[in-house]
């Protein structure tokens, strides 16, 4: 994990340790109070707690229907109201209009992947704008990374698989300079090959210093692979763990996630 940067100031660190926040002094890139948001007038997220630290990988756990998307869409701007606070590297976001976010350095990969049909492989890539002049990973790294991308660049994003859909998906948002990845589902509905790559491709972020919250259904494909788990229930946090509590808490997960 990256190390508390010398001129992060009080604020930006927690006082921890415990499962619920990052390790003692860790600088936050991420730090949500008190959130609650809603799509028209449905009240989703209720009063969510969390804090990411820089270089974490989080896992946001629950049944379908608790809220962990909505957590990632409200951190975009991307839900109707919302109120709370919401801290990017520091900065108050809750009032930012969803065009600017992506200007702290926050990349989104939704789960319905957002790949444009007409538009080949290579277009797909280069579509969004850079963010940040530092930080990112350039084409060579993101194809390095990704060989399909590379073996099918001329082709239209309609005819790609699922497999290389999601790989497209996230390598656009590794483009664009976004230092803070919000990844919602993406091993949802790929073959298991294509599931090994994409946690081959978390460890590697995870180890160049990305930050990573990650909403998922399937457990295996998180376990091994974040920091903490933070899991919702009817729109709050309900519990949270360690990855070294993850054998020791194995029935209490299983009672919250069970269907």
């Amino acid at each position: 994990m990256a190390p508390a940067a010398m001129g992060a100031t009080a604020a930006q660190r927690l006082p921890g340790p415990d499962a619920a926040t990052p390790p003692y002094g860790q600088v936050l890139a991420l730090q949500i109070s008190d959130l609650h948001a809603w799509y028209g007038e449905s009240h989703v997220l209720h009063g969510v707690n969390l804090a990411v630290g820089t270089g974490e990988v989080v896992t946001l756990l629950g049944r379908n229907g608790a809220g962990r998307t909505t957590i990632l869409r409200a951190i975009m701007g991307l839900t109707g109201a919302r109120r709370g606070s919401i801290r990017v590297n520091g900065v108050e976001a809750i009032a930012t209009p969803a065009h600017r976010i992506a200007h702290l350095g926050i990349g989104y990969c939704p789960e319905e992947r957002g790949i444009y049909a007409s538009l080949t492989c290579q277009e797909n890539l280069m579509l969004p704008p850079r963010v940040a002049l530092e930080g990112g990973m350039n084409v060579e790294e993101i194809l390095a990374m990704f060989p399909n991308l590379r073996e099918r660049a001329a082709s239209p994003g309609m005819r790609l698989s699922g497999g290389e859909q999601q790989m497209l998906a996230v390598a656009r948002i590794l483009r664009t300079g976004a230092r803070i990845l919000l990844l919602d589902e993406i091993s949802e509905g790929l073959a298991p090959v294509i599931v090994r790559k994409l946690a081959d491709m978390v460890r590697t972020l995870r180890a160049r210093g990305f930050t990573i919250v990650m909403v998922e259904q399937n457990f295996r494909f998180a376990a091994p692979l974040a920091d903490r788990f933070y899991v919702l229930e009817h729109g709050q946090v309900v519990d949270t763990f360690s990855a070294a509590q993850l054998v020791s808490r194995a029935d209490r997960l299983n009672e919250l996630l069970g269907v």
